[in-house]
């Protein structure tokens, strides 16, 4: 049948189509899901748009890939997923990405144009998708015709752009995939980030100047301006202090650097004492802090892309809202290095006192850790679950170097992260080093995901300490004089399974074992599992 284009530029294209041509137009080079039964319309035209697919043993682990793909390569991370069941698997992994403001689109099926609200027992249905997604995403957009799809991708993609960037899910009508209609794609819109007021900068750069004790704290938010933050401390002479998300904003060999576990009594001591605190791109949430957010005695200059956000947790003296990186960029000439400091971070020893406490607390892990710096290149990738090796461990006693080298599962929480992440890291940046780091609980919850490492040939070392069970939540436990229930698990033949799901795996009894079957691993074309058994106080 031909048919006549009304409209110049416009294709003829079914909906399937009309969305891998939008992502494609997107630069989308790879989406991480699952095929079922309702998408199958878009896998028909992914190979053709040149996007690859690298399919997970689950569709959380679809979730949790692309946002270990978004955060270390600064670009959306897309998971496809079929209706129903598929879409509630991956709601865990997009409550985590809003948790921790990471850019993921999650594109689903959902029931036809015209199906009756109150359903008819079609396969997958749901009585409202949309609705049950918007309640954990930044929204979730339900189109209803060609058009409105290709303009919901360039829509959605602007919004990563141009605003915090939080996960949306998208879901076509399943007949819509099918059917054919004209189409012109809608191009990428172009867009800024809002800007701060010129006039909010020069307070800024007043308060910073008139500092005896300045700081920084820089969360997430101020990953984009790493280079900014680091030349304002070094022009200040400021300790930076960073969140989980914020590690490796500043390198953490830096004499200014005050590392990431901000959580620890020192670090809410020079927090509490700065006269003037440059807080960029944080939430300065509870759990960044393990306990109530400090109070700093002093003026607090808040920088933050999100409006609402400048509010919550800490009354700032001065909130700015804009984007990180061109604020800073505008302040940096306006501040006086010749202006007096009362104190320098690393000749007070903070930074000492911080890192002594952050080995103390971490002693368990501290050996582990110092052999994986040691086998780790700079530029090296961790992904971490939320285990106490990661949290104890790796937070304050692993250096990273660079924004968006240590992803964590902050804020929300969840369990299972670390192994999908690093499959989504490696095929983000295949020529970086990856690793992932787990405890024996944690790893239990997306340890089929080994399967797809081995079929994707992802080079890989993971890391799993073994205490048993859930050694968190024993200890809490026993702190609150409860007799262990549930806690104490028995632990599987974990380098039998890494084995049999196509990797492999070695027991490590030594850090200097650990350091070389690293190394090594990191050449090896498959995932290896590194089993670290703990002594468990």
């Amino acid at each position: 049948m031909t048919h006549t284009l009304s409209q110049p530029g416009a294709v003829w294209m079914t909906g399937g189509e009309t969305l891998v041509a939008s992502l494609a137009a997107h630069k989308v080079d790879t989406v991480f899901g699952i095929p079922g039964t309702h998408n199958l319309e878009i896998y028909r035209h992914l190979a053709a748009a040149k996007i690859r697919h690298v399919t997970t043993r689950h569709e959380q682990g679809a979730g949790y890939a692309a946002d270990g793909y978004a955060r270390t390569s600064g670009r959306p991370g897309v998971a496809l997923v079929t209706t129903g069941p598929a879409l509630l698997n991956i709601t865990a992994a997009l409550a985590q990405a809003y948790s921790d403001s990471v850019p993921v689109l999650a594109v689903s099926p959902g029931m036809p144009v015209r199906h009756p609200q109150r359903g008819t027992g079609l396969l997958h249905e749901m009585r409202d998708q949309r609705a049950a997604l918007a309640n954990i995403v930044r929204y979730s957009h339900r189109v209803s015709s060609h058009a409105e799809l290709t303009e919901a991708v360039a829509q959605i993609f602007a919004d990563f752009a141009a605003e915090r960037p939080r996960p949306v899910h998208l879901e076509i009508p399943l007949d819509l995939l099918t059917e054919s209609a004209e189409v012109c794609l809608a191009p990428p819109l172009r867009v800024a980030r809002r800007r701060a007021e010129e006039a909010q900068i020069i307070r800024a750069a007043t308060l910073l100047n008139g500092a005896r004790r300045p700081g920084i704290l820089a969360g997430g938010g101020a990953r984009g301006a790493a280079a900014q933050v680091v030349a304002i401390a070094e022009l200040l002479s400021c300790g930076v202090l960073t969140t989980a998300n914020g590690k490796g904003i500043i390198p953490e060999t830096h004499p200014l650097s005050l590392g990431a576990a901000a959580h620890l009594p020192a670090a809410g001591e020079w927090l509490a004492d700065r006269d003037v605190l440059l807080a960029i791109g944080t939430e300065m949430a509870p759990s960044d802090f393990w306990y109530e957010p400090p109070a700093p005695r002093g003026d607090v200059i808040r920088i933050d892309l999100d409006p609402t956000q400048l509010l919550i947790n800490a009354r700032p003296a001065l909130p700015i809202c804009g984007d990180a990186t061109a604020a800073l960029e505008e302040l940096l000439p306006l501040l006086k290095p010749e202006h007096e400091i009362a104190e320098e971070t690393a000749a007070f020893g903070v930074q000492a006192k911080i890192r002594a406490q952050a080995r103390a607390e971490g002693a368990r892990w501290t050996a582990w850790m110092d052999a994986l710096a040691a086998a780790l290149p700079k530029r090296a990738l961790v992904l971490a679950d939320n285990a106490m090796a990661g949290y104890y461990g790796a937070l304050g006693n692993l250096p990273v170097h660079e924004p968006g080298a240590f992803g964590f599962p902050t804020g929300f929480g969840t369990l299972g992260y670390a192994l999908p992440a690093a499959i989504g890291a490696k095929v983000a940046r295949p020529r970086r080093p990856v690793v992932a780091l787990c405890g024996d609980g944690g790893l239990m919850f997306s340890c089929q995901e080994l399967a797809t490492a081995a079929a994707e040939g992802i080079a890989l070392p993971i890391v799993v300490f073994v205490n048993g069970g859930y050694g968190e939540i024993r200890a809490e436990m026993r702190a609150a004089s409860i007799d262990p229930v549930g806690v104490d698990l028995p632990v599987p033949d974990l380098i039998a399974l890494a084995t049999a799901l196509g990797g492999a795996g070695f027991a490590v009894r030594t850090p200097d074992e650990l350091r070389s079957l690293v190394k090594a691993s990191l050449e090896h074309p498959g995932p290896t599992l590194l089993v670290v058994e703990e002594e468990v106080p």
